[in-house]
């Protein structure tokens, strides 16, 4: 019988724990100089996580922390999310203004185009 990978569940402690291990020991490797690539699976090894589970906290955590280099935060893609939705009616409503005026200039156009009695 082949089983499928299993679902295990973390809490928030725990997810919590691991990605400030890793944090701790990424900030000990710098400060001695060492290559701070594999830290995530490290510590899911000594916690007994998956390694792939931890890695995605810690990415997610540094993405909300601000962390990452180039990374937006929950807050600023919230606040981008408002702006594209303000921006998207803006143009909703100068294509609206746009097409009105093409008719109206197409329409004026033919009434100056028309021989006057």
């Amino acid at each position: 019988m082949v089983s499928g990978p299993t679902a295990r569940r973390y809490d928030k402690s725990q997810e919590e724990q691991a990605v400030r291990l890793v944090r701790l020991a990424r900030a000990e490797r710098i400060a001695d100089g060492r290559d701070v690539r594999g830290v995530a699976l490290e510590v899911a090894g000594h916690l007994g996580y998956g390694a792939e589970t931890v890695r995605r906290w810690v990415r997610e955590a540094d993405r909300r922390d601000g962390l990452t280099v180039g990374a937006v935060t929950e807050v600023e893609a919230d606040e981008l999310k408002v702006k594209v939705r303000e921006l998207e009616g803006q143009v909703r409503e100068l294509t609206r203004a746009n097409t009105i005026l093409r008719q109206a200039s197409a329409f004026f156009a033919a009434e100056l185009d028309r021989p006057h009695r």
